[in-house]
Formats: structure tokens, sequence, C-alpha cells
């Protein structure tokens, strides 16, 4: 990054998305012509991930009743993507969503290999499936079951209420998405503790985790991660919106870094936070966060080979 460092210069430059909830990452105005209504605004009354999924269910779920829904959600997370400059991405759909809409996994591997290729070819996608923390392993494992057989998703994450169910229950899972050569990532450190993230990288082997800021927390777990190369995959909007963090400027994606952990910049749900990578990379400068350098630095690590 070069000064002067504006959203369009930023926008310009290569960048990763490697935390993105596909159907939640839609470029809103795209969304809103096809549904031919405004979303509500998001706004957490308190911290957690409560007031998030009582907005999903509200505001968003009843989008999917429209024919044609599911493709126009992937139709606008590629176009985000492409208008964000996002050249290399990581993006989930809940491995539920087939039997919650009765949509097909056909319907659902074509309609993200469509779109990738009609509105941004030039993204390296890597398709990824999500699990939600708070269901019975033997739902999800059955949900993943038909998906096995296209090998085509590279990645699993677990996200949703760290504190639903031990992480331990998930142990299964994760050996078995591991044995099919998939690269494996969980939520962990979004509310939890510096603890829970070193427990959930040790017991799920995770090659990533999402989020990951309640690391901070902790001299020894950020060594720790360091010391094993953990990335850390952060949003600090998301962050911000669902008042885990109070402003850019007290976000302990500074202190991670200091601390020698990788670190990434990613947008997790843009549709219901508002705030693409291009707009954090330069709220995280203005406030004084980082250097230009220093934000180059974080960029590349997302664009790094693995």
């Amino acid at each position: 990054m070069n000064e002067p460092s504006t959203i369009h210069t930023i926008r310009t430059l290569p960048k990763s998305d490697l935390h993105n909830h596909c159907l939640l990452s839609g470029k809103r105005s795209v969304i809103e012509k096809y549904y031919g209504k405004k979303l509500a605004r998001f706004h957490a009354q308190e911290a957690g991930i409560g007031d998030l999924n009582r907005w999903i269910g509200k505001e968003f779920r009843p989008f999917f009743n429209i024919s044609g829904a599911f493709e126009k959600g992937v139709e606008a997370a590629f176009v985000q993507a492409r208008f964000d400059g996002v050249t290399k991405i990581e993006m989930s759909i809940d491995v539920t969503f087939w039997k919650m809409f009765n949509i097909h996994p056909d319907r659902i591997v074509a309609g993200l290999k469509h779109y990738h290729q009609i509105v941004a070819p030039e993204i390296d996608f890597r398709p990824e499936l999500g699990f939600s923390r708070s269901l019975p392993l033997r739902m999800l494992l059955s949900c993943f079951e038909p998906f096995l057989d296209y090998h085509y998703f590279q990645s699993i994450d677990l996200y949703d209420d760290e504190t639903a169910q031990p992480i331990e229950n998930f142990k299964e899972l994760y050996r078995f998405a591991k044995s099919q050569g998939m690269k494996c990532k969980a939520h962990a450190g979004e509310f939890g503790s510096a603890d829970s993230v070193k427990k959930a990288v040790e017991v799920l082997g995770l090659d990533a985790v999402q989020h990951g800021i309640g690391a901070a927390d902790s001299n020894e777990v950020m060594k720790w991660l360091a010391d094993n190369k953990i990335q850390l995959n952060v949003c600090p909007t998301s962050n911000i919106k669902l008042k885990r963090v109070r402003s850019y400027k007290t976000h302990p994606i500074r202190i991670l870094f200091d601390h020698g952990v990788k670190v990434t910049i990613n947008t997790d749900d843009v549709l219901v936070f508002g705030d693409g990578v291009s707009e954090q990379f330069y709220k995280l400068l203005k406030a004084g966060v980082f250097t230009i350098s220093e934000l180059n630095t974080i960029r590349e690590n997302g664009l790094e080979k693995n």
C-alpha cells in the first residue's frame, strides 16, 4: 500500500477474505433489488450472537422463501467479493442449508460453481462447509455425508454459540474432515477466553482459527499460537458490531500482531455488518492501529499459498 490510501486505492489491491459466510456476505443492493424491499439495519442490543441470530431469523430467512433466492444470494456474495478486490476467498455454506430449505446439494454445488465462473472467475475460490455448534453431531454428520461425493469443498468451519456444547463433542467430525484432506477451522475466542482458543486448536487439530481474539488476554497463548504458526482470521467490524470490542482503536488485533501471531482481516458477514475487507483496512489505518506497511504484511498473510 502506498500513500495516499483511500477506500478506492485499497480496493484495487489483491486481498483475501478467509472468514466469510456466503449467504450473509452478499452485496446488499443486489439482495434488496431481488427481494423488492429493504432489509432492516442490524443493531446489537447486547454483546453476543443472540441479536445476530434473531436478525437473521426475522429479517433475512424469509428472503429464502422466494424462488431463486439461494442463487441470488450466491451471486451477490461473488459480486461483493469482486467489488472489494478480493482475489482469494474461503466462503462457507451451512451444511444443514439443504435440509432447511429443501435445496438438493446438486443445486448448491451447481450454484456456487456457476456464479463463481460468471461473476468472478479470477477469484481463487475455496468452498467451505459450515457446521453449527448448537446442533447434535449425528445431525451434522448426516448433513455432511451428501456433499462428500462432489470432492468440491476444501475446508470446514464450526461456528455459532461457543458455549453451546463442549468442543470435544466435535472431535469425530474433525477427524473425518482431516481424513478427507480438508482444511480445518473453527470459531473460537470470538467471545471465549484465551484458553478456549488453544483448546479448540489442540482438540480439533485446527489449521486456523476464526476470530480468536480472546487469545490477546494471554501472553502464553499468543506465544503458543505464534510458535505453532496458527493463523487467526480476524473480523474487526464484526467484533465491534457484536459489542465484543469497543472500537477499531482498542481492537486486540494490534496486541496479537505485536506478539507475533499471524493475523488476517476478513468480513464475516458483509450483508449484516456493512464493511468489506477494504473498509476495515482503511478504518484500522485511520484509527492509527496499524501503519500502511503493517497492513500490507497482514494483507500478504492472507494471500500466502496454503
